[in-house]
């Protein structure tokens, strides 16, 4: 078989002369040349190599889901049922040979500022309904875009702006979950500065016994990976955390998923309806709003996961298609929040993982697919006295993965301007919101780049 370039820009002519109907024929397949590796002489090796990645990426993915649906304001099966489905989708629509979709942390902000916006005293959750609303209206965008060859415009964005976005991010979710690790009952929610006098006026609560397990369950899950990435260390880490709360220290008051969630339910099949919850003006406004944001953030991470894919892989045949990746990310985005689920895109890290582990085809995606909830079936009641502590701890290590220091040294070297563009992306991210960071940083990088766009050149080339 003839290998296939893998860049996406060698491949962009081929695309451009592609018809509206050819690409849809193209992305309606599901079993297109991605799985090219299943060859006749190697398909069950292939196979076995996939459902083993399947299942450790589904081991690392339930604690993570969970931490993200958690600290989004939702219940943490919407994010197993998320990270589940997805797998199934993407997969069979999606444009890479490697992505795995999921809960991402980009999306915690905008999810958990929706449900906080449309909560009602008698019910927490009452913002779900306009949530999948909203993604049944981002969907078809993302269809769109990627059948009318939009899809390569997610490759235009800097990567200043990308690692800026980024540590703004992270700076925000470790802002809401230093609650969760101090073991404060009251909720770390709102504004920037919002969270900070929370974190203040409740630190005569801290819990001593929930700051060391979100400790432990952070230098547990890094050791262990530092180790192995065949370890499913968050699972490791949250289960050895489960262990301590509910022996040594049982009695110190700890807030546990059960006790604050409830019962994790195991009726996969359950379906959640779109909801208005009225045709006022503000709430039509935050409609439209919030669709177009999750078209583009999704679509944005989801392209930038495909492409940190092939480059991780090495990959040598069929490339990323950006495309037939919005139209599967716009696919997962209509069904996936419909099934009990919440939004969600591809998963830098957990498609890193699954790489490093061995996934050769998309199938490694639906193993995970039945995998995750074959764990969940059985590991219900247990994921259910998981202490909130531990859950704290996941998503610190998640923000501080985050903030990569080559990533800002490789910015560093592209001199001043994108520097400045990274620090005020981040800036903007963490004190407005991700929308007015990253549009504002990309209108200032299109009016000033052909001006100042200079890279800083090494001592050696200077003379």
């Amino acid at each position: 078989m003839s290998t296939v370039t893998t860049s996406p820009e060698a491949s962009a002519p081929a695309i451009q002369r592609e018809t509206v109907a050819s690409r849809l024929k193209h992305f309606l397949n599901p079993f297109d040349s991605r799985y090219e590796g299943m060859r006749r002489d190697s398909w069950l090796g292939v196979a076995l190599r996939d459902s083993s990645a399947g299942l450790l990426v589904a081991m690392m993915a339930i604690p993570m889901a969970m931490g993200f649906a958690i600290a989004s304001g939702l219940r943490p099966e919407h994010g197993i049922m998320a990270g589940a489905v997805a797998g199934l989708a993407g997969a069979l629509f999606g444009g890479s040979k490697y992505n795995v979709y999921g809960p991402v942390a980009a999306l915690i902000p905008i999810i958990a500022g929706i449900m906080n916006d449309y909560r009602t005293p008698d019910d927490p959750f009452a913002g779900h309904g306009f949530l999948v609303l909203i993604c049944v209206l981002s969907g078809p965008v993302l269809m769109l875009l990627g059948l009318i060859g939009w899809g390569r415009v997610g490759n235009m964005v800097p990567h200043s702006v990308v690692v800026g976005f980024s540590i703004g991010i992270a700076v925000t979710i470790a802002m809401t979950q230093f609650g969760e690790a101090l073991g404060l009952k009251a909720a770390v929610s709102g504004g920037f500065f919002e969270k900070l006098r929370t974190l203040q006026s409740n630190m005569g609560e801290v819990n001593s016994s929930a700051m060391f397990l979100a400790l432990l369950t952070f230098v547990v899950t890094r050791s262990l990976l530092n180790v192995s990435v065949y370890i499913p260390a968050p699972l490791v880490a949250i289960g050895i955390g489960t262990l301590l709360s509910s022996t040594l220290l049982v009695s110190d008051g700890l807030a546990l998923v059960g006790t604050k969630y409830g019962q994790i339910p195991t009726d996969f099949l359950k379906l959640t309806p779109p909801v208005l919850p009225s045709w006022e003006l503000p709430v039509l406004r935050d409609l439209v709003f919030y669709s177009l944001a999750f078209a583009f953030v999704c679509g944005f991470e989801s392209i930038l996961a495909a492409r940190m894919g092939d480059r991780l892989a090495d990959n040598q045949g069929t490339p990323y298609d950006p495309n037939k990746e919005f139209w599967g990310q716009g696919i997962i985005q209509l069904l996936v929040p419909m099934l009990n689920g919440m939004p969600l895109s591809g998963a830098l890290a957990r498609t890193a993982t699954n790489i490093k582990v061995g996934a050769v085809t998309p199938l490694a995606g639906i193993m995970k697919f039945v995998w995750k909830l074959t764990l969940v079936w059985f590991l219900a009641s247990y994921l259910e006295m998981v202490p909130m502590a531990c859950i704290g701890g996941i998503l610190l290590w998640v923000a501080f993965n985050m903030v990569k220091p080559t990533e800002i040294k490789q910015v560093w070297t592209h001199g001043w301007f994108h520097t400045a563009l990274m620090i005020y992306t981040a800036v903007m991210v963490i004190f407005t919101n991700f929308l007015a960071g990253v549009l504002s940083a990309m209108v200032i990088y299109a009016l000033l780049y052909k001006v100042l766009d200079k890279p800083r050149l090494s001592p050696a080339v200077a003379n």
